[in-house]
């Protein structure tokens, strides 16, 4: 039987409350998101380009082309993932259960290293351990005279440690969250019961936190497997193929139906772990920690090995977040990484072109494609995080005022649907996607359009997780009153959901602002020389030798993302007090 209900002239009308909304919402996810990863499936199933699958599986250059690339890029997710759940496990272990010295300043320090970018640190790490292997230029360790051996300098052992000590602040922002839920009184009846630390941590520790620790863990993973920047720089140069990096390759020289191949592949494998990663959670009911009774916060007293242990973390925080920043800044002065803290000039800052130094190519101040390059990337950083906010806030208020129903459950799904596909993926699905002219519709690749379009969709999860928590702290009752009144939905947004929750959803779009000018993966495929951003361009100046240049564009990209995460994380806590503690 069909739902009816009355409009204002008193007319009964075939729609339910918020069905035109939601069927306004999902046409726009659908657009969004769906149907450029369709695109991208259609295009390799053509005739001319179904070759593609063969070529990848099964063909002779099917080793080079993806089976190696698999096997470093699965090699580098399990040991990435592993070493994360390790390492932010640890800290989030010091910090939330035992007395440590300076908590408070080491679980700051654990959420920092996400707010870098990964390839700052690969730059960072070059600057340090780069050998004369590529290129004939060298670190700063070789030119104080040590013998720095390729496997530290180049390939798979410098991505591992680079993304590892990137990523694992992710982990410790969650398996801290679940570390905090568990009830002291249960480690301290086993303590009275006789029980030693090894049989606390795996008989009660481990367990009630183990969705914890299997979403760190794949969610590391993901990221891991889809990161192009630290296995381009550390890794390229000594021909170490990931599958991001190959894909990235494939459609660099044209053989584009190959690449789509690799990224759909590679959307697949990064979704089945996700998936696994929930099955594993979803087939136990067993880790409740908040009861109705009450608990206290005990903490356990590590005596003599809390200066040590306190010592530990911070050398693991210094070198995943003041060093790398340090470095990149020397770097930026620095005539050479051989000389990185003597003989420093601001030529790489404000010097005008001179063809005896760095190849005529003047500081970044006068440097014309920098300048431009920044102006695109403030532009799509504030043309994103509006976008964001905007999709993010329809899509969070349908999900939030209307649960019930089929619709409502596939908006949720769709909407986070970006966190399974790799940025590099993605970038390669809007290239086929909006690359050629759909209809009437012009080609948009190398527009500003298509870098703002193929953002907001990536970034989307983000902004509809941010706009829900903000969105569900105003009452419906105040909406409900303007609608028996006559307000139109517009009005009603406009004029009551917006004001209300305007903090947390400007914290929400600062969050997509620092995000996207920040990313490399996305954009490295939609970037062209007439609509260049500063990470791309940091990118390819460290490509091409000039690493100064590469690092003070990194310094400058650095600056404006802490800056912004700052102000985002003040108006979150002023529209959310409960997440200061």
């Amino acid at each position: 039987m069909v739902d009816v209900t009355m409009n204002r002239q008193g007319r009964r009308v075939l729609f339910k409350h918020g069905s035109v909304l939601k069927t306004v919402v999902l046409a726009l996810l659908i657009a969004l998101i769906v149907l450029p990863l369709l695109r991208t499936v259609l295009f390799t199933l053509q005739p001319d380009t179904i070759k593609a699958w063969s070529d990848v599986l099964t063909g002779r250059l099917s080793t080079n082309l993806f089976y190696k690339p698999l096997g470093n890029t699965l090699l580098i997710g399990v040991v990435v993932a592993t070493g994360c759940v390790f390492l932010g496990g640890f800290l989030a272990w010091l910090v939330v259960m035992t007395n440590v010295p300076f908590r408070k300043t080491i679980g700051v320090m654990a959420t920092l290293p996400f707010m870098i970018p990964s390839f700052a640190a690969a730059l960072a790490w070059g600057a340090l351990f780069r050998n004369d292997r590529v290129g004939g230029q060298v670190g700063w360790l070789q030119g104080m005279g040590l013998d720095v051996p390729d496997w530290l300098a180049w390939g798979i052992t410098p991505t591992l440690i680079v993304l590892t000590l990137h990523y694992f602040s992710l982990a410790f922002t969650i398996i801290a969250a679940a570390l905090a839920t568990v009830n002291s009184d249960l480690v301290e009846a086993a303590q009275i019961a006789g029980a030693k630390g090894g049989q606390i941590l795996m008989g009660i520790i481990l367990p009630v936190t183990t969705p914890a620790l299997v979403a760190a863990g794949s969610l590391c993973f993901a990221g891991a497997v889809s990161n192009f920047a630290t296995p381009a720089l550390l890794g390229l140069p000594v021909r170490m193929q990931t599958l991001s990096t190959r894909l990235f390759g494939m459609i660099e020289v044209g053989q584009v139906g190959r690449g789509y191949v690799i990224g759909i592949l590679l959307v697949l494998i990064s979704g089945a772990f996700l998936w696994a990663g929930n099955r594993i959670v979803s087939g136990r009911r067993s880790y409740a920690t908040i009861t109705g009774k009450g608990g206290r916060a005990k903490r356990l007293d590590l005596r003599g090995a809390r200066w040590p242990l306190c010592a530990l973390a911070m050398v693991v925080l210094v070198s995943s977040t003041v060093l790398p920043v340090a470095i990149l800044s020397a770097s930026s002065f620095a005539p050479s990484s051989a000389n990185l803290f003597s003989n420093w000039t601001l030529h790489y800052w404000i010097g005008l072109s001179s063809q005896s130094i760095a190849q005529g190519i003047p500081g970044i101040v006068h440097n014309e494609d920098i300048v431009r390059a920044l102006s695109v990337t403030l532009a799509l950083g504030l043309a994103v995080a509006l976008a964001g906010m905007f999709v993010g806030l329809l899509t969070s208020y349908t999900t939030a005022r209307f649960r019930k129903g089929w619709m409502s459950a596939v908006i949720t799904q769709v909407s986070f649907l970006p966190l399974l596909v790799p940025g590099i993926a993605f970038g390669a699905a809007y290239i086929a996607y909006l690359g050629a002219p759909i209809g009437p519709f012009p080609a948009l690749y190398g527009t500003f359009a298509l870098l703002v379009i193929a953002g907001t969709a990536y970034l989307l999860p983000f902004s509809v997780q941010t706009g829900r928590a903000v969105i569900q702290q105003v009452g419906g009752e105040l909406e409900e009153s303007a609608r028996l009144t006559g307000a139109s939905f517009a009005r009603r947004l406009s004029a009551i959901t917006v004001p209300l929750a305007i903090r947390g959803l400007t914290a929400g779009g600062i969050l997509i602002f620092v995000k996207i000018i920040r990313d490399l993966s996305l954009v490295v495929l939609l970037f062209t020389p007439t609509m260049p951003v500063l990470s791309v361009l940091a990118y390819r100046y460290a490509s091409e030798g000039f690493g100064q240049f590469a690092n003070a564009i990194t310094v400058v990209i650095l600056f404006i993302s802490i800056a912004a995460s700052l102000i985002a994380n003040w108006l979150q806590a002023r529209s959310q007090p409960w997440l200061k503690t």
